[in-house]
């Protein structure tokens, strides 16, 4: 049965309230792959015989196809819905654990994960997600962002302990079986609550309610920019921010291991990093919608930039737990605001589109990240060198994310100057 878009009465309802937490939870499903692949990447590696850089290559292969996955998914949503998107993920993302559980060889596991993890599974609960959730808000676009973007954290938080349990007790293999037949299950039933279509997108308003004086500026030129070419700065941007990123995220059990903490207590800090992560992105929103959105990346950037310092002078148990914490803390708001850039910068026609492009870019940048830190790691026997090169690329995507917030406020000074002008 064909569902018709809904009444614009239910923009901010309670409809679309039940809507965000049955959202929150898909996300929370679907994004359970990317942190278990990084508690089970030192067994992975010991029971194949590798390098630490092919054990971090499923994990790069599957970021990749999670990015390009999220442009089509994002595409077939608007055409057909987003309840059939979501049942094509739960196969996906059954198959893809059943699968990896049973790999006899890194590239069967590694293919497993880029294919059906990512490219059919993960992609479809997040950019088509945070796409659809900006629809249904328009008084707290922001904060209901955050909130969908929060069960990728919260996944981050469940999940890594749960495998690592599931590990010492019945072995990664069996782990990944369970986990693919309850996620799978999961969200298949959950997606039969997303059958309403949202309300009809309108062109963009002055979307004065952020704090930022959007009314003065033209969405054919967000930043004064043509519009690809403002893209491409959002997607270089997104790739930098999420290399830094992904250093303490995918790495942080391997590092524990190596400092001879036991990847036990690795998998409890990348817990702990996501469950901060979780606060700084509901925090974020809500900051989000009184600055707008690029004052917020701007913001998330530099705190980050702050907490990936923090890792080179101190790696003391307690240390790491409270670095792991703030770096939580810090960056866990910068990925939603790229999607509310687009909402308030680009044409409302256009919005899952390129908020699946700037989503890809920042996987892109995930993946490349993961594997360039377990490359560095193989090339000097340490993390040291891996840290650095997360702070040049942060320092990067802080570069232009400043640039942009420099366009906006000379964008408005301009306009101002001249709205004064005709006064006189």
């Amino acid at each position: 049965m064909k569902h018709s878009p809904a009444s614009e009465d239910l923009i901010d309802s309670p409809y679309a309230a039940w809507r965000l937490l049955t959202t929150l939870c898909l996300v929370t499903l679907g994004s359970s792959s990317m942190y278990v692949i990084s508690v089970v990447l030192p067994t992975v590696q010991a029971e194949f015989g590798i390098s630490r850089a092919n054990a971090s290559l499923p994990y790069t292969m599957m970021m990749i196809c999670f990015g390009v996955g999220g442009m089509w998914t994002g595409k077939l949503a608007d055409r057909f819905g987003i309840s059939i998107v979501l049942l094509i993920g739960s196969a996906a993302i059954a198959s893809g654990f059943v699968i990896s559980g049973l790999a006899p060889n890194i590239w069967i596991f590694g293919l497993s994960h880029g294919l059906l993890l990512g490219l059919l599974g993960s992609s479809t609960t997040f950019a088509p997600l945070m796409a659809d959730t900006s629809l249904w808000w328009n008084k707290r676009r922001g904060l209901a962002v955050a909130i969908c973007a929060c069960g990728n954290y919260v996944a981050g938080a469940v999940w890594p302990p749960i495998a690592q349990w599931g590990i010492e007790t019945i072995g990664w293999r069996q782990t990944y079986i369970y986990m693919g037949l309850f996620c799978g299950l999961a969200m298949a039933l959950l997606s039969l609550a997303m059958r309403q279509r949202p309300p009809l997108a309108k062109t963009n308003k002055a979307l004065t309610d952020t704090g930022e004086a959007l009314s003065a500026i033209n969405i054919q030129r967000p930043f004064g920019l043509k519009l690809g070419q403002a893209q491409i700065f959002l997607c270089i941007a997104a790739v930098a921010c999420c290399v830094a990123m992904s250093m303490p995220q995918v790495h942080i059990v391997a590092y524990c291991g190596d400092l001879g903490y036991g990847t036990a207590r690795g998998a409890e800090m990348l817990s702990v990093m996501l469950t901060c992560g979780i606060a700084s992105r509901l925090i974020s929103g809500w900051i989000c919608d009184r600055i707008g959105g690029i004052s917020t990346l701007l913001l998330g950037s530099a705190l980050q930039g702050v907490a990936l310092l923090l890792f080179l002078p101190f790696d003391g148990l307690v240390s790491l737990y409270i670095i792991s914490g703030l770096f939580g803390l810090f960056q866990g708001g910068i990925v939603p605001s790229y999607a509310i850039i687009v909402r308030e910068h680009f044409p409302s026609s256009e919005v899952s589109a390129r908020v699946g492009s700037v989503i890809m870019a920042s996987l892109v940048g995930m993946a490349l990240g993961g594997w360039l830190s377990g490359k560095i790691f193989d090339m000097t026997g340490s993390y040291h060198a891996a840290f650095l090169n997360g702070l040049a690329w942060n320092l990067l995507n802080l570069t232009i994310s400043g640039w942009l917030f420099w366009r906006i406020r000379s964008e408005k000074i301009n306009s101002a100057k001249i709205s004064t002008y005709k006064k006189t």
